[in-house]
């Protein structure tokens, strides 16, 4: 799946464990979504606030997705 979150997440000057941290992820986590590998709805959610965005904006995280 295409995302921004690597770009989005080194633009913030932020470590993978530190968004791990924030999102209440494991940092495998991270690495398998910047990766572009499928995950769960809520896993997204936690990302897209995470990294600031509102919910609103999940398309500027998240390409092509609900």
């Amino acid at each position: 799946m295409k995302n921004n979150v690597k770009a989005i997440r080194e633009a913030r000057l932020m470590s993978k464990s530190e968004l791990a941290r924030k999102a209440g992820v494991s940092a495998l986590t991270v690495d398998r979504v910047e990766r572009g590998e499928v995950c769960r709805m809520e896993t997204m959610r936690k990302i897209i606030l995470a990294l600031g965005f509102s919910l609103e904006d999940k398309n500027k995280v998240f390409q092509n997705h609900v």
